[in-house]
């Protein structure tokens, strides 16, 4: 009995350190065992170029009904934003984004949006347009694009991820964005050859 207790307590105490972070950005997503993401990128700072690692191809359809495919970002700078019309920090976040992005998007920058667990369109069809954003958004109820990117927590709404010109995940963020701290990491990947 003693053995068994002793057991019992050692993988109570392994459970409860497993769900520890080192920092306040760290976020331990467990969808079905699917995302192993530990840690969010520091503000305004980029994953080492040595570091990353090329970010997984989806398609899906627009809110708009076009077919998208990710090779359409390749390129450019992307800055991908896992978003729900029922998420309060999306609120705040997207038409933030919407500024940043109509200060980039003749620089060789993309935005695209992707909406998910909005399981009836018109909820996110009604965000885009209240919010006055011009961005393309995946419509993607299931999140499916967020199980493609399976190693980062597109799972954590709010979420965005910054692909550098080579299609490689060169910054991933949970939670909401600065738009100060989008602007630094972009002008930073921007001016890489």
């Amino acid at each position: 009995m003693r053995s068994r207790r002793a057991g019992l307590a050692a993988v109570a105490a392994v459970a409860l350190l497993g769900g520890c972070s080192s920092g306040s950005d760290a976020v331990d997503v467990n969808n079905g065992g699917e995302f192993r993401f530990v840690a969010g990128t520091p503000a305004a700072q980029v994953i080492p170029d040595t570091e990353r690692a090329s970010a997984p191809e989806f398609t899906g359809t627009l809110l708009t009904g076009e077919t998208f495919r990710s090779t359409e970002l390749a390129g450019d700078v992307a800055v991908l934003n896992f978003w729900g019309s029922w998420c309060a920090p999306c609120r705040v976040e997207t038409p933030e984004f919407q500024q940043v992005y109509d200060e980039v998007k003749d620089d060789g920058v993309q935005f695209l949006g992707l909406n998910v667990k909005d399981y009836d369109q018109q909820f996110a069809d009604a965000f885009v347009a209240d919010e006055g954003i011009t961005f393309p958004s995946l419509y993607d109820p299931e999140g499916r694009v967020a199980l493609a990117f399976r190693d980062y927590p597109a799972a954590a709404i709010p979420s965005t991820i910054v692909l550098d010109r080579q299609s490689r995940v060169a910054a991933v963020y949970t939670g909401e964005v600065r738009q100060d701290d989008l602007r630094a990491v972009l002008a930073r990947l921007s001016a890489e050859a």
